[in-house]
């Protein structure tokens, strides 16, 4: 009687898992940004995937640099992302921290705020697909 409840259970706790969030996870949401520090102007250009993304930056001074960002999904508002990254840049510039949030205010737009300790305040502009 209780392999009969346990295996009832585990199907229907399979039936009932939403699979349409997870597929349109693995495909890479594309983003680009543009900021300022310093009356310099700054770009990136990122990728998310399964909350974790990665982003290209050009900061000031002409330093280069990649950042590794980790997204947290909120559980009762999941059109909203913050997320926080760590990277490193040349040109002396060292390690880098941001933060910022994404929103998803339509099926495939994707916009963005954020700051990051060498390229500054930043706005962001992509899409899913």
């Amino acid at each position: 009687m209780k392999s009969l409840l346990f295996s009832t259970t585990l199907v229907a706790s399979l039936v009932l898992i939403p699979t349409g969030k997870a597929a349109a996870q693995l495909i890479p949401q594309p983003w680009v940004s543009v900021g300022s520090r310093n009356d310099e102007t700054t770009f990136s250009v990122g990728a998310r995937a399964l909350n974790f993304g990665v982003e290209l930056g050009l900061g000031t001074e002409d330093s280069t640099g990649v950042d590794a960002l980790a997204f947290v999904n909120l559980p009762l508002v999941d059109q909203v992302s913050p997320y926080v990254g760590l990277g490193i840049y040349s040109e002396d510039q060292g390690v880098a921290v941001s933060g910022g949030v994404q929103i998803n205010p339509t099926d495939n737009l994707i916009l963005g705020a954020g700051y990051h300790s060498i390229r500054g305040v930043n706005g962001q502009v992509g899409f899913r697909f």
